[in-house]
C-alpha cells in the first residue's frame, strides 16, 4: 500500500468520525435540549442548574438600609428570583447568613442580622421553598466584606446572603 493509499485512508477515518452521531443513545444533551446549539458547560455561569449561575445571574444577596430588616422592593425581587431558582433545583439547601455593619453594639448587630436573614428565610417559605431546606445564621458585624468607616462600606455589609450547599439534610 502506497502512503498515498495509506494518507487518503486516514483522512476519510477522521471525515467519518467528525460526522459521527454524538447522541447515539437518543437521549438529548443534558445542557443542550433545544438551545439552537448552544451548550453549557456544567458548573459555569451559563449553566442554570449551577452555583455559579445562581450567585451571579440570580443573586445570592440582598441589601439593608440602616436598622432595617425589612427588604426594599429590589431585596424582595431578588429573594423571589432565589427562590424559584431553589424550586427549579431541589437538590441544594441553602443557608441563609444575616450581616451588619460595624455601628452599634455586637449584640444588637447579632439580632439584626438574625431578623435580615429570617426575613429572607420566610419570604422563600412564602414562595414554597420547604423550611427544611433553609437554616439561617447571623454574623452580626463579624463578617465585613468591606472594611472602612464610611457609608459606601457600611452599605455593602448590611446584607442578607444565601450560601447553597448540594443535597438534604435533616
Amino acid at each position: 500500500m502506497s502512503i498515498f493509499n495509506k494518507a487518503a485512508l486516514v483522512a476519510m477515518g477522521l471525515t467519518l468520525a467528525a460526522c459521527s452521531n454524538n447522541d447515539m443513545f437518543g437521549g438529548e444533551d443534558q445542557y443542550n435540549s433545544g438551545n439552537s446549539g448552544a451548550t453549557a458547560e456544567a458548573g459555569s455561569v451559563d449553566d442554570p442548574t449551577s452555583i455559579a449561575h445562581f450567585q451571579q445571574v440570580v443573586g445570592d444577596r440582598v441589601l439593608f438600609e440602616v436598622d432595617q430588616s425589612t427588604l426594599s422592593e429590589q431585596g424582595r425581587l431578588t429573594v423571589l428570583s432565589q427562590a424559584n431558582w431553589l424550586m427549579a433545583n431541589p437538590e441544594y439547601t441553602a443557608v441563609i447568613e444575616g450581616h451588619a455593619d460595624e455601628q452599634g453594639t455586637r449584640e444588637y448587630n447579632l439580632a439584626l442580622g438574625a431578623r435580615r436573614a429570617s426575613a429572607v428565610r420566610e419570604l422563600m417559605v412564602a414562595q414554597g421553598v420547604a423550611g427544611n431546606r433553609l437554616r439561617t445564621v447571623s454574623y452580626g458585624k463579624e463578617r465585613p466584606i468591606e472594611i472602612c468607616s464610611e457609608e459606601s462600606c457600611y452599605a455593602q455589609n448590611r446584607r442578607a446572603v444565601t450560601v447553597l450547599a448540594a443535597g438534604l439534610t435533616g
